[in-house]
């Protein structure tokens, strides 16, 4: 089952609590869903996870967190899958997030030299900017609804499947 293999991965709730940097949760853990695992929960914290790692935002984690507090989603999923964009993987997918949104608004990527400095933010970031806010909400959008589903439905499946065994062997 789904639940058996995400709590081989995931810590335990008792330990997870008991750190000092997270005592806050404490008061959460009254909603079932943020922190315990369930097909609603997890596919949702799946959900703003994908979501929050395609967008061109600073504080992806924060923004995943408030969310899956808000949407009373599961708090660690959300948070953890928010790194599938880390240091290594940002630059091929918001350039690609980029791409994406200059071929949706019908124009030429832009082929300027990136330098990293206020003057060139003001002369050639609002060029990129839309593009790259547009491709990546895009991506974020179909990744994330991808996901959602994925989990949802193999979720159903695999207790589906645990049904007709446990079903099988009764009648044996």
């Amino acid at each position: 089952m789904p639940r058996k293999t995400l709590r081989k991965i995931l810590p335990d709730l008792p330990s997870l609590l008991a750190k000092p940097s997270l005592r806050w949760l404490n008061r959460l853990t009254g909603d079932p869903n943020l922190l315990h695992i369930n097909r609603q929960s997890v596919s949702l914290g799946v959900f703003i996870g994908v979501f929050c790692a395609f967008l061109p935002l600073p504080v992806q984690t924060l923004v995943a967190a408030f969310t899956a507090l808000w949407w009373r989603a599961n708090l660690a999923l959300a948070v953890i899958l928010v790194w599938i964009s880390n240091p290594l993987t940002i630059p091929p997918i918001f350039y690609l997030n980029y791409r994406l949104g200059a071929w949706l608004l019908g124009r030429q990527p832009s082929q300027h030299e990136v330098t990293l400095s206020w003057q060139w933010f003001d002369s050639v970031g609002s060029h990129i900017l839309l593009p790259l806010a547009l491709g990546s909400l895009v991506v974020a959008l179909v990744a994330a609804t991808v996901s959602y589903c994925a989990v949802f439905w193999l979720w159903r499946w695999k207790v589906v499947r645990n049904w007709q065994r446990r079903q099988q062997q009764r009648n044996y």
